[in-house]
């Protein structure tokens, strides 16, 4: 149990101070809060996570949609989690990212462990996401330098009130992350996924993915009809068979000739 530190001029004299419990990393993992509570573990003290809002969620499930469908056409063996997987940053120090992207070995490691949900420093993933709520100051300054620590390559930062997306990279530079900042008329570059297009606009107000999905349904149900562009290669097709099959029958008609027969017998 979590006991709070009390102040010196409350503490009646001779009577024993109480200490404040840090937790270990391993209890946090076992630790059983609040139901519904999600806690972040900030050297040994645990942090109460508030409510996502309705838009911080959405964005949460876009940028999952994105990253899911760009991972099966790219035949990459990445998962990407959102409001869930923890990810440690330091010895007694665990942070929830909106959003998480890792290895599938990993996943397959981790997906039966008991306990908290949250990838140790063996478990690295590749890219974490923050989108920023209350207090800016922990997604730029705080949990920018425990990622950096980390090692992790890429970390992004969604600010709506800016209207941009912030992307960190390279941790080990002599200086640490380098930073590009993209706006709304632009879209995201990463250096580890160079053919996933994402618009900054629509990643800050993003479409509901569940009628995405029913788009998708739809246009796998339509019948085929072949466009011009789809006729044109046919014809073209058609063209360069029947241009074979004369050389053909002229070759034929010269062997037979040769041979002593009139082709048109």
């Amino acid at each position: 149990m979590i006991q709070a530190v009390i102040p010196a001029d409350e503490v009646a004299i001779n009577e024993p101070t109480e200490i404040e419990h840090l937790l270990t990393f391993q209890e946090y993992l076992e630790y059983v809060g609040e139901p519904d509570v999600r806690y972040e573990l900030v050297r040994g003290k645990l942090i109460p996570m508030g409510a996502s809002t309705h838009l911080h969620t959405n964005i949460c499930k876009f940028w999952v949609y994105k990253f899911q469908r760009y991972f099966a056409a790219q035949n990459l063996d990445l998962v990407a989690n959102a409001l869930g997987t923890g990810v440690r940053t330091e010895e007694n120090t665990s942070r929830i990212p909106d959003v998480v992207v890792f290895s599938q070995t990993v996943w397959e490691q981790v997906r039966h462990r008991r306990g908290a949900g949250v990838l140790d420093f063996d478990e690295q993933p590749i890219l974490v996401v923050e989108i920023v709520s209350s207090n800016p100051r922990d997604d730029y300054v705080i949990k920018r330098n425990e990622y950096e620590i980390a090692q992790i390559a890429e970390y992004w930062i969604v600010d709506a009130k800016k209207k941009r997306v912030r992307v960190f990279n390279n941790p080990r530079n002599e200086e640490g992350y380098g930073f590009v900042d993209f706006t709304e008329d632009t879209s995201i570059v990463s250096s580890q996924f160079k053919k996933l297009v994402l618009s900054v606009k629509e990643l800050l107000d993003p479409p509901l993915v569940e009628e995405l999905i029913k788009e998708e349904q739809l246009r796998s149900n339509r019948p085929w009809r072949p466009t011009i562009k789809t006729w044109e290669q046919r014809a073209e097709t058609w063209k360069q068979r029947a241009e074979t099959e004369r050389q053909r029958a002229e070759k034929l008609a010269q062997r037979l000739l040769e041979m002593g027969i009139n082709p048109e017998d």
